[in-house]
């Protein structure tokens, strides 16, 4: 009986995925459009965040268990970089897979430039940065993160787009930071920030393309390089930030793209602690430590930041806990649900998309009464990303 029960459970679930969908018409608007990856089944599927509908689903885009996007400057056009080193270009106005290479052997994220011409991949192997036109995918150039201690060329992690026409990025065992120049994509120009501290493990760039930040896993602190004035060089900051003296269990790295900036403060998940700590942005010190109920992997601000909702790693993954940014203090606490994932906001920020892996759901909620709006049925979702991603630094 209980073998029958599970063939019938997969039947479902075989049935829910295959489920005909409305479909992308591609005569509408894509503003309000987004994509929701299905992590288990290598397929994505395409939403609207006004309506709260299914659109489409396209399939046949590898190994998602960790992927990331960015979109076109058209917002027509999503570049889905897959943990198997595929690089896909997604149609999200039509519903379909454009183009589909595999460009390396383990990728983990990726970016396009400012001008919106070249897609940049990062690589855990074989390492580096390969550049790829973003209309056709063609190879334009391999930058090889090569070093004295590491010649075969290092793991890439935290690369982002920054202002004038530049990507940025660390290199996880070598422990630098990294500037590369795309106005010539087939010779780029870089610029290398050496011994900037032990395993930078993530990082991100301020909205407002001014300063990036490498978390760094082998010892406390933050690497921090200001772009106004990169002749300074690397600054460490927050020493007593990270894993701290009492070594506790790391179930799961934070993501550093979910650092919040709001006013003169930057909310950040603390690593292997159950807190976010506020940093005040003036000099760079830590204002208060916020205390929560697990380790936060996503701190995410509300587009007008009055709002960061936080989601945790396991065992406490059913959890979301909203901070207030003016008392810096803990407003609310909702159980969306087992194996929450990540988060998205709609652009102006009235909802929030919850992708809940483990019921195959994404919940959406109202962020002004925190009532649960709607529920839909999606496989094993993980990333969620609306198109006004396309206008954003460093997304």
């Amino acid at each position: 009986m209980r073998c029958l029960s599970l063939i019938c459970l997969l039947i479902i679930s075989l049935s829910a995925h295959s489920a005909k969908l409305p479909g992308c018409s591609g005569r509408e608007a894509i503003g309000d459009r987004g994509v929701i990856v299905e992590r288990a089944s290598g397929s994505v599927v395409i939403v609207n965040s006004t309506s709260q509908e299914l659109l489409c689903r396209v399939e046949g885009l590898g190994d998602l268990s960790h992927a990331s996007m960015v979109f076109s400057r058209d917002e027509q056009y999503a570049y889905i970089f897959g943990r198997d080193g595929g690089l896909s270009k997604v149609d999200v106005l039509n519903g379909r897979l454009e183009n589909r290479i595999i460009q390396a052997g383990n990728a983990i994220g990726g970016a396009i430039s400012q001008d919106g011409q070249i897609i940049a991949v990062s690589n855990y192997e074989p390492g580096g940065v390969r550049l790829f036109t973003a209309d056709t995918l063609t190879a334009l150039a391999t930058i090889e993160a090569k070093t004295d201690a590491f010649p075969e060329g290092a793991k890439v992690v935290g690369l982002t787009d920054a202002p004038e026409n530049q990507i940025i990025f660390s290199l996880y065992n070598a422990g630098e930071i990294w500037q590369a120049s795309l106005d010539n994509p087939k010779k780029p120009e870089i610029k290398k920030y050496l011994n900037i501290g032990s395993l930078p493990y993530d990082a991100l760039i301020a909205p407002d393309g001014r300063y990036y930040m490498a978390g760094l896993f082998g010892e406390d602190g933050i690497a921090k390089l200001d772009l106004w004035y990169p002749e300074k060089g690397v600054e460490k900051i927050l020493g007593d930030y990270g894993k701290g003296d009492k070594k506790l269990p790391v179930y799961k790295m934070p993501h550093l793209e979910g650092w919040t900036f709001a006013g003169d403060l930057v909310f950040l998940p603390a690593i292997g602690h159950h807190e976010v700590l506020a940093i005040k942005t003036t000099n760079w010190e830590l204002s208060s430590r916020i205390p929560l109920l697990g380790q936060p992997v996503f701190t995410m601000a509300r587009p007008d930041a009055r709002q960061i909702w936080v989601n945790f790693a396991f065992p406490n993954n059913k959890w979301l806990q909203v901070i207030d940014t003016k008392s810096a203090s803990v407003i609310k606490k909702l159980e969306a649900g087992p194996g929450v994932m990540h988060m998205e906001f709609t652009p102006r920020g009235e909802h929030i998309w919850v992708s809940v892996r483990d019921e195959n759901k994404v919940k959406i909620y109202d962020t002004r009464t925190f009532e649960l709006l709607k529920v839909l049925n999606v496989e094993s979702p993980s990333g969620i990303f609306f198109t006004a991603r396309a206008h954003k630094i460093g997304l």
